[in-house]
């Protein structure tokens, strides 16, 4: 069992005053991933415009001991030296946001006991309330790409808040906008969302809550739709051209709708892009797409899922292995009410 060590859990606030700002729950490790990490949500701090910032959690999760010779018995020794392990990781963790401007008296360090990384993590982030999780690329992937590995394979089915990836090698090589802090001070800054969208049933809610984000962090939004080239087979045969057409129009339309229903409930103040991009797969097409070298990606979450979780459907977790930049991926039944219809079959990206 672990204990915070640490800030106390946010408790929305004290005295009665206005709410703490985004709630940020970072996965450690003493390794690139967890820089990575870090290295996001700093960012992602930097960016949060809430008038009263909440602690930025940091959590390092650590197996469990082994039951000892003995009834209801452990080893005492491995258990404080995994515990002393973990505790040396934060350490470093908390020296690391120190030099990218978040100071130790912010930050809420937690060590928790846990069979699986991501599932601690599901933990924790229900204990302090987080509203975000933030971890980094599995290890062994590509460089500057997204790798799935068990801690993200955990979350990304289970985490009741949105998870947001980093990918790999993030903290070594910053975007070139830089945004001044003050004399002889400069971070690397967010600078826009790109939501990859496509029209369904239960696409309000988590598209909602993406916008809401994103104006907390104050950043502009992109709608973009990936549409499909057929095979190089299906291709051979007569009226791909004009199908291909029609499916062109019909997502210009769907993003026309999805921005009118954007503005309808936040205003008018949040600027919304419209992107339709034609390719031959999902990795190739999204490769095409312009990135800022401050962007995130968003993407909607599976509809086989069970409602309030994340659930990384088959082409939103094909966008998240192809993205050349962070990547935030939203529970499904995120803003719906609780008569939320079940789910259907999960949509096709056009």
């Amino acid at each position: 069992m672990s204990e915070p060590n640490g800030s106390e859990p946010n408790a929305g606030g004290s005295g009665g005053g206005e709410p703490d700002g985004l709630r940020v729950l970072v996965g450690y490790s003493p390794d690139e991933r967890g820089d990575d990490a870090l290295a996001l949500a700093a960012l992602v701090r930097s960016a949060d415009r809430s008038s009263r910032l909440a602690p930025l959690t940091v959590a390092n999760v650590h197996p469990p001991a082994w039951p000892a010779h003995g009834p209801a018995s452990v080893d005492a020794e491995w258990i404080a030296y995994l515990r002393g392990q973990a505790e040396e990781a934060l350490a470093g963790a908390a020296a690391r946001l120190g030099e990218l401007q978040v100071p130790r008296p912010e930050l809420d360090l937690r060590v928790r006991a846990h069979r699986g990384s991501g599932r601690g993590l599901i933990e924790v982030a229900r204990e302090v309330g987080a509203d975000l999780v933030v971890i980094g690329s599995a290890p062994g992937g590509r460089r500057g790409r997204i790798a799935i590995g068990s801690t993200a394979d955990q979350l990304l089915h289970d985490s009741p808040v949105p998870v947001m990836l980093a990918p790999r090698g993030y903290a070594g090589e910053p975007p070139h906008h830089h945004r001044t802090l003050g004399p002889d001070r400069s971070a690397r800054r967010l600078e826009r969302m790109t939501v990859a969208f496509w029209p369904r049933r239960d696409v309000e809610g988590p598209l909602l809550a993406a916008a809401a984000l994103a104006r907390t962090l104050g950043l502009p939004m992109r709608l973009l739709t990936l549409v499909l080239r057929p095979a190089a087979l299906a291709a051979r045969f007569g009226g791909v051209g004009g199908a291909l057409d029609r499916q062109v129009a019909q997502a210009d339309e769907d993003l026309r709708e999805a921005a009118g229903l954007l503005g309808a409930r936040l205003g008018d103040g949040m600027p919304v892009e419209r992107l339709a991009e034609v390719g031959t797969g999902v990795a190739g097409t999204i490769g095409a797409v312009d990135m800022l070298p401050g962007e995130v990606v968003a993407c909607l979450p599976g509809r086989h899922g069970p409602l309030r979780k994340v659930f990384l459907g088959e082409g939103s977790g094909k966008i998240v292995r192809a993205a050349p930049c962070p990547v935030l991926v939203l529970p499904r039944g995120t803003g719906a009410g609780p008569e939320e219809p079940p789910a259907g079959e999960d949509a096709q990206l056009r």
